[in-house]
């Protein structure tokens, strides 16, 4: 399913806007994990875990494949790039702003 790019980057947000959610990203940036290994840390049953990796996977920031009894997690860390992208704009629009702030306040100093 193809989602339009505002309709995405709406899901990615949503799924980065619960810590628990970012901390199971952070987690799986190093290497996959079984949903057992994501859950231990957080002190949380499979099944509330499971409910996050689903809002996780609808932003397809994850992909989970099972092999033999366990479901395997990975991080799709390239869709991130739409926030990335779109952070990235007002990164430079703010820093924009502060160079002109910076001029502003070093011409007052003459």
């Amino acid at each position: 399913m193809v989602k339009s790019s505002a309709v995405r980057l709406d899901s990615i947000f949503h799924a980065l806007a619960d810590p628990t959610r970012r901390q199971i990203l952070r987690g799986l940036a190093s290497y996959e994990k079984t949903v057992g290994e994501i859950a231990r840390p957080h002190k949380m049953s499979l099944a509330a875990v499971s409910k996050h990796l689903k809002v996780l996977e609808s932003a397809e920031l994850i992909a989970r494949e099972r092999r033999g009894s366990f479901q395997i997690v990975r991080l799709k860390a390239q869709s991130l790039k739409p926030a990335e992208e779109w952070i990235a704009f007002y990164s430079r629009y703010w820093n924009q702003q502060f160079d002109k702030l910076e001029n502003y306040l070093e011409g007052e100093g003459k």
